[in-house]
Formats: structure tokens, C-alpha cells, sequence
């Protein structure tokens, strides 16, 4: 389990998506919740719930093969790299019988040889179906012969709420489960609140112990509820605040890793948005600081053709309320493509409204077309793309940054010497304006020998000149 340290409060919305089928499906009806009312139900045993999902929750172990040359002899130039195996233990939860287990991504990143450890100690090898960074969700499988594993049912129906008490299950080392209890202490956490976000996560007082990196966090039904990802502590222990994915997103990576898919395809707004702040909200006449302001929309994107509007305040989404613009963004972004949701919208003429909105993929408009330039010239060594919506949605970025060609890495060549970085906008070479590589590849075969080039970073502008 990771421990990290946050100087930013964390908000954030989710939605819940449909299940498919062939996973185990959690029950629908809604749960009854009562505090207790006696010294006798304080006694009571979470042993039933355990017993349930203990046998899903399985030991992870994934090594890789780390080469590393001595730093004294690299000084010289000298030394043959080394290879050292390196080992990562950590926690999973079987979702399909037939052998499909999601955890973290971080516990197997980079793992050339992944294996898991059921309950009962017996050890399968595994491959990856599906990684995704984003949410440091992967999904597994291993071939179990025919035999069919117990399951835990995913309930992404979105009925948690704060209060609610929750295990915290996991299998550290392979020698059996820790099983920790508490209750959700916030929903809909994420760690950015005035952009995109990956995730959004569910927030538990339940100690999480080391290695526990992706066991399963459930309700009083024995339902997986969240992925236990990552804890804030001071002291780096098991003592501090735990977060976990919520199912919603476990379902959608499962989906798309059991149906083929390479990558999580994400819908988005298709706009640019910024937080409501305090000043804002008094203007606007809103109650709370609460909501995404739309400040621009991308020409033909789902929320041009839903019909929003520069100075509309989306405040919720299907019925759900909207924090910040990241909690818009994520319950966008869990949904799956060509699902239709219903926001709520506070118009700049302060009328209240709803609209319907498409969940659409973003385009790969324009064309890719990432290539490494070369030659006498300062883009020599770099790797550069056109920014589309998806090629921004995939590498982070506000897609509203171009025009302009995004430089996504420094290869070597000349452009090590230009403080040109990964993620700078190229917009001009020579008074030049750059739309796309193919502009880029030709400005960079003038065979000038002297150089002006306009580069764009973090909102701002410079001109950086140059002779060859």
C-alpha cells in the first residue's frame, strides 16, 4: 500500500454505470441501514461478511529485472549493467470464476513474472489483460483449468453513503487475510479539483495495512465496493487515511479487458471549464461554492450539441451534485460511450435548466502522426504530436491548448541544448505558424542557420531563437 503525503483537499463526483453480463452482480435492493441500539449489537460479528468474501480476495507477487550499472565506474564510462530481480507483494479480488482478477496497477507494473495465491495457498501464474494507469487499476487472468473461483459481486449501484460501515480486506503475504473494519468517511474524492482526474475514490477510516495495495474494500453485504488503492499517512504506515476505487470504474476496466479492449475509452464534456469560487457564487447568486463554470466548448463536442453555453454552471448530473469541475469530468468519464445523462444547468441569465447529453469518445481529429524529427535544426531528436481530444485525453492535457504541435519527448540530438521540454506547445519556427507535424517537419528542413522558435508552456508564451 502506498503511502502519500497531500497539501490539497480532495473532491470529486462518480456515476454508476450498468453491469454486463458474466460478472457477479451485486444485490439491488437497497440496504437497511440502523445505528445500533443496544450493548449486544455493538458485540455483534462481521465474521458472516468475511467469511463471504475472504475467499476472493487473493496475494499478488510480480517481479521484473532491474539492470544497473555501478554509479563510480559510470562516471568513467566503464561497467557492465548489472540485472537484479525486484519483487512487489500486494493484494487482488477475483470478479469472474473463470480466473479474472482485478488489483492495482502499481503492484505489477513493469512485473515480467506475475503470480497469484488464492486463499487456500494454491498459486497460479498470471498475465495482464488490461492496465490502466489512470485509475492504477489492472486487470488479470489466470488459466485455472476449468475450475471455477469464488467470485466477489461488484455493486456499482451507488447506494454507499458516508457512515456506512466497510472491511477493508486484503492478502498481503500470502499467508492468509487482514481484515480491518471502519466506515466510509467521504465519497467522491479526487485528487485534482479544477481539471481532468483519473479517479475518483472512496474514502474509509478502515486501517489499511501494508501490501494491501489492491484488496477489496466491501459493505456489509460482502459486496466489492472500492479497490483499496493508496493511504496519507504521516508516519507512512497503515495508520492514516484510506482511499479506494470505487466499482463503478472497477466495472468499466473489467468490461473493457474481458471484451478485448486495449485502453479504458473515456467519454468527455467536449469543454473547458474552471471551479467556482466564492466570488463566482455570490455573482451568480449560488448558495455553495459548488459546480463547473463552462468557459469554452470544443465546435461539434458532446456539450456544444447538448446545447450548453459560455457561462452556463453544470451543478449536477443526473441528479447527482456537481463539486468541481473534476467531478464532472470523472462522472463523464465513467461512463461507457454513447450513454446519454441529464445535467443540470444554472444559465448566465441565472434560469435553471436541463440538458441531455451524449457521452461520446473524443475524436482523433486531426490525424496522430507522431514521428521523431532529425537533421541540423534545434527539433533534431525530438518526438512531436498533433494534439487532437484523444491524443489529450490519453496523454493528460487541456486539448484547448493549440494550435500547435505537442512535443511528447527529448530522444537526444540537438534538442537536448534548446530548454525545449515534454509537454511544450510548438506554435511558430521563423514567424511560421505550426498546425500540424507536417507543417513542423518542413519548417525543420529549411536549412536555416538561424533559428526563432514560439513555444507555449503552462498558458504562456515564448520566443526562443537559436543558431546552427
Amino acid at each position: 500500500m502506498r503511502a502519500r503525503r497531500v497539501l490539497i483537499p480532495l473532491l470529486a463526483a462518480a456515476a454508476a454505470t450498468a453491469p454486463a453480463a458474466g460478472f457477479a452482480q451485486a444485490d439491488m435492493a437497497a440496504p437497511t441501514r440502523s445505528v445500533p441500539t443496544s450493548a449486544a449489537a455493538l458485540k455483534a460479528s462481521f465474521a458472516p461478511v468475511v467469511q463471504k468474501a475472504a475467499p476472493a480476495v487473493v496475494n499478488i507477487s510480480a517481479k521484473r529485472l532491474v539492470r544497473q550499472t555501478d554509479p563510480f565506474w559510470e562516471l568513467f564510462g566503464l561497467g557492465a549493467p548489472r540485472g537484479r530481480i525486484e519483487g512487489s507483494l500486494g493484494s487482488g479480488v477475483i470478479v469472474r470464476a473463470d480466473g479474472v482478477v482485478v488489483t492495482n496497477n502499481h503492484v505489477v507494473q513493469g512485473g515480467q513474472e506475475i503470480t497469484v495465491a488464492l486463499a487456500d495457498r494454491r498459486e497460479f501464474p498470471a498475465r495482464i489483460l488490461l492496465a490502466d494507469p489512470r485509475t492504477d487499476l489492472a486487470v488479470l487472468k489466470i488459466d485455472t483449468g476449468g475450475q471455477r473461483l469464488p467470485t466477489l459481486a461488484i455493486d456499482d449501484t451507488g447506494d454507499a453513503q458516508v457512515g456506512d460501515l466497510v472491511l477493508a480486506i486484503g492478502n498481503p503475504f500470502g499467508v492468509g487475510q487482514t481484515v480491518t473494519n471502519g466506515i466510509i468517511s467521504a465519497l467522491n474524492r479526487t485528487a485534482d479539483p479544477t481539471g481532468d482526474a483519473g479517479s475518483a475514490y472512496i474514502q474509509t477510516d478502515a486501517a489499511i495495512n501494508p501490501g494491501n495495495s489492491g484488496g477489496a474494500l466491501v459493505d456489509m453485504d460482502g459486496d466489492l465496493i472500492g479497490i483499496n488503492s493508496f493511504i496519507l499517512s504521516r508516519s507512512g504506515t497503515s495508520s492514516g487515511v484510506g482511499f479506494a476505487v470505487p466499482a463503478v470504474m472497477i466495472r468499466r476496466v473489467v468490461e473493457t479487458a474481458v471484451g478485448g479492449g486495449r485502453a479504458v475509452v473515456r467519454p468527455w464534456l467536449g469543454a473547458r471549464t474552471q471551479p467556482i469560487t466564492a466570488e463566482i457564487a455570490r455573482t451568480l447568486g449560488l448558495a455553495t461554492p459548488q459546480g463547473a463554470l463552462i468557459t469554452d466548448l470544443w465546435s461539434g463536442g458532446p456539450a456544444d450539441r447538448a446545447g450548453l453555453e459560455q457561462g452556463d454552471v453544470v451543478v449536477s448530473v443526473d441528479g447527482s451534485p456537481v463539486v468541481d469541475p473534476a467531478a464532472l469530468n470523472y462522472a463523464i468519464g465513467a461512463r461507457r460511450p454513447g450513454e446519454t445523462l441529464t445535467l443540470g444547468v444554472l444559465g448566465a441569465d441565472g434560469a435553471r435548466r436541463e440538458v441531455r447529453l451524449r457521452a461520446d469518445a473524443p475524436p482523433a481529429t486531426p490525424a496522430r502522426d507522431e514521428r521523431t524529427l532529425t537533421g541540423r535544426n534545434p527539433f533534431d531528436g525530438m518526438t512531436v504530436v498533433n494534439l487532437s481530444p484523444a491524443v489529450a485525453d490519453e496523454l493528460g492535457v487541456d486539448p484547448f491548448s493549440g494550435p500547435g504541435v505537442l512535443v511528447t519527448a527529448i530522444r537526444g540530438g540537438l534538442s537536448r541544448n534548446t530548454g525545449i521540454r515534454p509537454g511544450d506547445f510548438i506554435r511558430a519556427v521563423n514567424g511560421r505558424p505550426i498546425g500540424s507535424v507536417r507543417d513542423l517537419a518542413a519548417a525543420a528542413a529549411s536549412g536555416a542557420r538561424v533559428w526563432e522558435v514560439v513555444v507555449r508552456r503552462g498558458g504562456q508564451e515564448a520566443t526562443l531563437s537559436f543558431r546552427l
